[in-house]
């Protein structure tokens, strides 16, 4: 395990392409029982129009495209990017506040936003990477999670999927969401492990480990 500062929490990233789920899976981490009090959520900010059932402050922060620039120029961003044409980023000082109380955040991130993060914490971050069982299951996942999703941001979607999938032994784990239920299963016991390890002396590299 990494050595931690005794003062600060861990920041448990989660990657993955588009359908992989790791939405799904960080909702439920943080609604777990065990990890509801040990965990707390990113709340990142955004460009693109609320979805329907989503909140303003809860589920994002949803601003325009002129207040994101105005953010970005007074270096209140800990790392940003634009997707599909809008932007998301994780405010550095909301960062910066949970762990210096030693809380633990968790937060989803494309490749780009990841490795920006651990750049900046290198000692407190935990990359884990969110695979589908195949390229076949993925492009399934992405044709019928919205009947509107056009085909060629389909088509994107899959190409950018193919480029993350390349990278993925840069990360400290590799979790196959073939089961929602063992996924959320191994990440607990991953998420488990690090924090029970927070305080060790003992440091580990950066191994994927397929679980």
């Amino acid at each position: 395990m990494r050595k931690q500062s005794k003062k600060q929490g861990l920041i448990f990233i989660i990657s993955g392409p588009s359908g992989s789920g790791k939405t799904t899976l960080a909702k439920n981490l943080l609604g777990n029982k065990t990890l509801k009090n040990k965990l707390t959520r990113s709340i990142s900010f955004t460009t693109r129009p609320r979805r329907s059932g989503e909140q303003d402050k809860k589920d994002y922060f949803f601003i325009s495209e002129k207040r994101f620039k105005q953010e970005q120029k007074a270096q209140n961003l800990l790392e940003w990017t634009k997707y599909m044409g809008y932007y998301y980023a994780t405010p550095k000082e909301f960062m910066e506040r949970q762990l210096q109380k030693v809380k633990h955040v968790i937060l989803c991130l494309d490749l780009k936003g990841a490795f920006t993060v651990k750049r900046r914490y290198s000692k407190n971050t935990v990359m884990i990477f969110v695979m589908p069982p195949s390229l076949d299951t993925l492009l399934y996942r992405m044709t019928t999670r919205c009947n509107k999703t056009k085909e060629e941001e389909v088509r994107q979607r899959l190409t950018l999927a193919q480029q993350e999938l390349a990278v993925c032994d840069r990360y400290d784990y590799c979790v196959v969401n073939k089961d929602l239920n063992q996924a959320i299963k191994e990440l607990k016991g991953i998420i488990l492990k690090e924090i029970t390890h927070l305080k060790s002396s003992k440091e580990r590299g950066s191994i994927c480990r397929i679980m």
